[in-house]
């Protein structure tokens, strides 16, 4: 399945992502972000960061740099106590 993905991503990296004007508030872009993503945490969890990242790209947030997580963010309720 991640394969298919990467597939997609760099399609349009390739063939749409240039006939587009550069509008990404993030660096690295959120087609890069989303290949990362897939190829370090896999399909599901991939798909799930990249949607996360994809509805974060709005006028209303501030960008900036936004590296792919090394692992998948998990939540200690102790820690934040």
């Amino acid at each position: 399945m991640r394969y298919i993905f990467l597939a997609l991503i760099r399609f349009y990296q390739i063939c749409i992502s240039p006939l587009l004007p550069g509008s990404c508030r993030f660096l690295p872009s959120c087609s890069e972000y989303a290949r990362e993503a897939f190829i370090v945490h896999g399909a599901f969890k991939g798909l799930l960061l990249t949607s996360w990242r994809l509805l974060r790209c709005q006028p209303l947030c501030k960008g900036g740099y936004d590296p792919v997580p090394a692992q998948w963010p998990v939540l200690n309720h102790k820690a934040r106590q």
